[in-house]
């Protein structure tokens, strides 16, 4: 069989040179190698974020949710609160970690695919003392929403809170500058933008916070974020064995983000393709879910099949046909909604090729 053509957002087609680095020799990861594979990698990451040295990076092995799950059940002391922003299925995946960790929540919710209003976000700090942090999701993958992450950012600086950002489907895709827009945490994954596997997820923290962690914060052992910034610190290390072959992808992936042009063209190319693909479906007749493209991501579009079309009919044909493409979430779904996304090993050439696949299944 020919191998698909994954139009999801995750997981992605990689690279030949990050599939190869899978194959390297095994290496014990409590030896020198590692570590220097590990302090490499974790370099790579802080300059992806456009960290400065106040920042410091880790590496978890885990799905993106793992990554969140190692912030968020390990910051906080006992009655500090959470802020969270959500409109759409990851900031309720924010949701269930925090209440499954029974932190004192308080709930900034919005309708799926509405931006977030900063005046109420902002009287909602106000009124709340004991937040301690402010979460959100950068790119809401399930509507295809980028949230307001700067103008977020602003008020947690204005008033004095940590900043906890989702960047599990915006890393390498959208223009991240950690500094600048005053994010304390973000996480994100290699299987996204990246263009590395699932498995390999990373956290970059502000040090100044890190430094305030101790183990007993944590409500997990394994995703505990003070061991790991521990044993990041003093050994190049991981707190618990890790998935050392995925380390290898990851940071070949890393390399690839960051040379030729660096993030920016890689955020240019994404940027491109997803401009192909939104015009040639308009042309097509399709109706988007945002009507606003400046709110788009530059990797996922969810568009609506013409009416009375069946959507796991499609999906099939689309993948009879060498084509994946996710199908929307919740009442998404049943409205017929599908998300093409065009994250990794996928260029302007490939996005026309779909075009003409989508309209055959049309």
């Amino acid at each position: 069989m020919s191998a698909p053509k994954l139009f999801s957002p995750g997981p992605i087609m990689v690279k030949d040179n990050v599939r190869q680095a899978l194959t390297h020799y095994d290496i014990c990861h409590r030896g020198a190698e590692f570590e220097e594979l590990f302090a490499r990698a974790t370099a790579k990451i802080n300059k992806l974020f456009k960290a400065d040295d106040t920042y410091r990076s880790m590496i978890i092995s885990g799905s993106g949710t793992s990554s969140n799950e190692t912030v968020l059940s390990s910051i906080f002391n006992e009655g500090e609160q959470v802020l969270l922003i959500r409109n759409g299925v990851f900031g309720e995946r924010l949701l269930e970690i925090i209440e499954k960790h029974n932190i004192p929540l308080v709930d900034c919710e919005f309708p799926w695919a509405e931006e977030p209003d900063l005046a109420k976000v902002e009287e909602m700090i106000k009124a709340n003392p004991a937040v301690k942090v402010i979460a959100m999701v950068f790119h809401e993958t399930s509507t295809g929403m980028v949230n307001p992450v700067k103008a977020v950012g602003e008020l947690a600086k204005k008033y004095d809170k940590w900043f906890f950002v989702d960047c599990v489907s915006a890393a390498a895709g959208e223009n991240i500058d950690i500094v600048d827009m005053n994010i304390t945490f973000a996480t994100s994954v290699g299987g996204k933008c990246l263009g590395a596997y699932p498995g390999s997820a990373y956290v970059c923290g502000k040090i100044d916070a890190l430094e305030t962690l101790t183990p007993e914060m944590g409500k997990t052992v394994y995703l505990n974020l003070a061991k790991h910034y521990i044993s990041a610190k003093t050994k190049n290390q991981t707190p618990n064995t890790p998935n050392v072959n995925l380390f290898w992808a990851l940071d070949v992936a890393l390399d690839n983000a960051l040379a030729d042009g660096g993030v920016e063209a890689r955020v240019a190319r994404y940027k491109e393709c997803a401009g192909i693909l939104r015009q040639g479906m308009k042309d097509m007749g399709l109706k988007f879910l945002l009507d606003d493209e400046s709110k788009m991501s530059n990797t996922v579009t969810s568009v609506f099949l013409p009416e009375g079309r069946d959507l796991k009919g499609f999906l099939k044909d689309m993948e009879d046909k060498g084509y994946v493409v996710y199908s929307g979430k919740g009442k998404y779904e049943e409205m017929g909604m599908f998300q093409v996304a065009n994250m990794g090993e996928i260029y302007p050439d490939d996005c026309k090729e779909f075009l003409n696949v989508l309209k055959s299944c049309l």
